[in-house]
């Protein structure tokens, strides 16, 4: 069996277009696919969006404008590997905005409630650390934290 990769489907009511368009203003390389809207054959006002693809940073998605009958839960999340606080702060700050909620340990809900977790790359280093200690104090100081701040954390680690 072969494949070109998998694209992953998201479930909105009635606003998938708009959805899409927030995700690929939040990340730099992105891009709107094609808009498929409903025919006399679809369920739906004709004219109105079905579907939208959309890629961010090279992972395919579909957004599907599906009705109320689904909806997220954290169950299932993506997660944005920071390479420094300034990008902690950007995601964090777009995600949430328009009504998305924060939640502990660098999780937050968008909008949509989609969950994503916003990790700086340095967190998983410190928490995979051999020295028990060092690593476990990372992680208490993160489990205490809603957006997480890497100079707490380093400190954390450190002892300090």
């Amino acid at each position: 069996m072969t494949t070109d990769g998998f694209t992953t489907c998201l479930w909105f009511d009635g606003r998938a277009e708009e959805a899409a368009h927030f995700y690929v203003s939040v990340f730099d390389r992105s891009r709107i696919g094609r808009v498929v809207r409903r025919t006399e054959a679809s369920p739906g006002p004709v004219g109105t969006v079905l579907t939208v693809e959309f890629e961010i940073n090279g992972q395919r998605f579909l957004a599907l404008d599906g009705g109320p009958e689904f909806t997220f839960s954290e169950a299932v999340s993506f997660q944005i590997d920071c390479a420094d606080q300034k990008e902690v702060d950007h995601y964090w700050d777009r995600l949430t905005e328009g009504g998305g909620e924060p939640g502990p340990c660098g999780w937050l809900k968008d909008r949509y409630g989609l969950s994503w977790q916003v990790v700086p790359t340095r967190l998983t280093e410190m928490v995979a650390d051999p020295d028990r200690g060092r690593a476990d104090r990372a992680m208490k100081a993160m489990m205490s934290m809603g957006k997480l701040d890497i100079a707490a954390l380093e400190k954390a680690y450190a002892g300090e």
